[in-house]
């Protein structure tokens, strides 16, 4: 594992835990989309049942369980808590899982590495994450607003993909032989996704201003 790889580990459950705090501490889940949590849970529960049969290290398998686990917590939190599920805005929260989920699946079925039910749904899970974000992007484009929290939470989500993306790169070379297509497209669609937020995440703090995104 390089520095890179252990930075964009570490950014993503930073990213995570960002959120649980900012649910758990103020009992409110207002700005958070509950699509894009479920797309993830869906994402982490198809790209790691490997964890059935397989062992590569403690690290990786703590890793796994952590992003799994978390994921539904947020879920729990958003749709049980008797506080927190009050404060769901699901009247924005509307983006149609089927225009991500479908293409995705349909798209893994085509394009993949070998055709076994283990690997389809890994390469699905690396489909559906480069595009899992856009249903919180869309909420926080609806309600203008953006909470600090919030903010933080999508913006260290973007910064772990981006760190990926030098991973990536160190890898490529210094590994020989080392070539990941789907995983690179895919990453590099989803760190452009989030460009748009990156400029006026950057621009707000900048101008010590509340981050806000146009319509």
């Amino acid at each position: 594992m390089n520095i890179f790889r252990l930075a964009g580990d570490m950014t993503h459950l930073l990213s995570i835990v960002t959120l649980l705090l900012k649910i758990h501490a103020t009992k409110s889940c207002a700005g958070v989309s509950l699509r894009t949590q479920e797309l993830y849970a869906l994402v982490f529960l198809t790209r790691y049942l490997d964890l059935l049969f397989s062992f590569i290290s403690v690290y990786n398998t703590v890793m796994k369980v952590i992003f799994i686990s978390t994921a539904f917590t947020i879920i729990w939190y958003m749709r049980r808590h008797k506080v927190v599920s009050q404060t769901y805005d699901k009247d924005n929260d509307t983006f149609r899982y089927i225009f991500l989920v479908g293409p995705c699946a349909v798209l893994a079925l085509l394009i993949n590495h070998d055709f076994t039910v283990t690997e389809v749904l890994w390469t699905f899970s690396i489909y559906l994450e480069a595009v899992a974000i856009l249903p919180q992007l869309v909420l926080l484009q609806r309600t203008k607003n953006v909470d600090t929290l919030t903010g933080n939470y999508v913006f260290l989500l973007g910064a772990y993909r981006g760190l990926y993306l030098l991973n990536w790169i160190y890898r490529y070379f210094t590994e020989i032989g080392y070539r990941q297509w789907i995983v690179w497209t895919s990453g590099i669609v989803q760190t452009a996704i989030y460009c748009d937020f990156f400029f006026y995440y950057i621009k707000s703090w900048r101008n010590n201003e509340r981050l806000s995104l146009p319509s």
